[in-house]
This record gives C-alpha cells, sequence and structure tokens, in this order.
C-alpha cells in the first residue's frame, strides 16, 4: 500500500508539472487574448480611443468614487494633445495600453507604417513614465504582420469577448443588457471613451457578484481545466486514503 502511495504521489506531482509546461505552452501559443478561462467571477472593462478632453475626466472620477480599475487603451495622438489626463489615469491606478497612434487601420499598412504606429505611441507614453505591455489593434483587425510587430515590442494581443457596440450609440437599456446578459467568469469588455452608461454597468454586475480587475489582473486567472485523466487521478486518491 505504501508503495502505491508513493507511486501515486509520483504520478501526480509528474503530471502537474505537465500541465504547468503545457499551460506555459498554451499562453505562448495564443496570440490574441479575448477571454480568459477561469472560475472565478473576474471581469476586465476595457475603455478604447482616449483621453478625450471632454469625457476622461468623468470617466476618471465615476471610476474612483465606483473603486473599479480598468484598462484603457490609449491613441497615441491623443496622448500627445493630452498627456495629463493618462498620467492621472495611471496614478489613479489603471492600466494604461496602446491603440496605436491613429486608430487607422493597421492591416492595411507596411511593416514600417505599423512599426512607426506603435513607435510613436510607446514614444508619447515614455514620457510620462508609463511602458504599455499591451496592445489592442484599432478596430481589432490584425494580421500575421500586425501580430509580429506586436511580438517585437513585447506586447501582448488584447481583443474582447464582450461589445455592446457602443459606438453605434445604441439606447442606454441596450447596453447595459448586453453587457450585463453575456458576461461571463474571464470576460473581457470593450466600451469606448464617454459613449456608454458606465455607472449602471458597473452596479449591475457588481450585484451579480463580479469583481473587477485589468487585463495585466485577469491573465492571473489563468487555470488549466481538469482533464479526464486528473479525474481519474483524484478517484483514485479517494480509494487510497
Amino acid at each position: 500500500m505504501v508503495s502505491m502511495r508513493n507511486c501515486f504521489a509520483m504520478t501526480v506531482v509528474a503530471l502537474a508539472l505537465v500541465a504547468k509546461v503545457s499551460q506555459g505552452i498554451f499562453l505562448e501559443e495564443v496570440k490574441v487574448v479575448k477571454k480568459i478561462p477561469t472560475t472565478h467571477k473576474v471581469v476586465a472593462l476595457t475603455v478604447d480611443d482616449g483621453p478625450h478632453y471632454k469625457t476622461t475626466p468623468d470617466l476618471l472620477k465615476v471610476l474612483k468614487e465606483k473603486n473599479v480599475k480598468v484598462t484603457m487603451f490609449v491613441l497615441g495622438q491623443n496622448v500627445k494633445e493630452h498627456p495629463e489626463l493618462v498620467a492621472q489615469a495611471a496614478q489613479d491606478g489603471h492600466e494604461i495600453a496602446t491603440h496605436a497612434y491613429t486608430h487607422n487601420p493597421l492591416t492595411k499598412m507596411s511593416q514600417a507604417e505599423c512599426a512607426a504606429e506603435l513607435d510613436k505611441t510607446e514614444a508619447i507614453l515614455k514620457k510620462i513614465e508609463i511602458k504599455p505591455h499591451l496592445f489592442r489593434p484599432p478596430g481589432g483587425l490584425y494580421n500575421d504582420a500586425v501580430i509580429k510587430e506586436a511580438d517585437k515590442h513585447s506586447y501582448t494581443t488584447v481583443l474582447w469577448s464582450v461589445d455592446p457596440k457602443d459606438w453605434q450609440r445604441p439606447s442606454v437599456e441596450k447596453v447595459v443588457n448586453t453587457v450585463t446578459t453575456t458576461v461571463e467568469p474571464g470576460s473581457i469588455v470593450l466600451l469606448h471613451d464617454g459613449q456608454y452608461p458606465l455607472p449602471t454597468i458597473i452596479d449591475n454586475l457588481r450585484a451579480n457578484g463580479y469583481t473587477f480587475v485589468t487585463i495585466s489582473e485577469l491573465l492571473e486567472y489563468y487555470e488549466v481545466r481538469e482533464t479526464g485523466l486528473f479525474s481519474y487521478l483524484n478517484y483514485q486518491k479517494i480509494l487510497l486514503n
């Protein structure tokens, strides 16, 4: 019996190591993150296209009142005009990520033009002591060349799993309903600066038991799903005990 226990323990350790390695390989192979597999009720709100001098201050005020941190995918050309707003967002604890410079489709650019979009934005953010690690291509449009350029900058490319299409200016009720009914554990919500009923979205998701995290925090919740083999080993463990 002791021998069987030792054998079982060694097998579990070996398989745990394999699972950990497999997780790492999976994350390396995934070039675009849209959602994180997790059983925890966590959700990441992301805000695109800022900063805007009219709407971003209101956004930051609401987020501070609600004690929620978001990930802001900012446009370089807008940061150039209002770096103080991005600096304030970072100071408030929000995650700052790059959305390129002009919001023009990177898929229609040459490799050099695409690189310039990322380089210019990073240079502007560097002036306010921010180094982005996350990237969202404008319009969510990408190809191998865009992903390759993001990799050169050591960026993780992030899209979304919930899109209320707030930029089309639907009714407040429709935006809130879309987000509230489609969010799942590990969801990434796409929102745009100044285009959404944020307080209601936050209140509704909290009422449903969700906790708000940034994208970088969300990535820490990645879970390796239990396989049939692990279920079998757990059953054997019960028998041995």
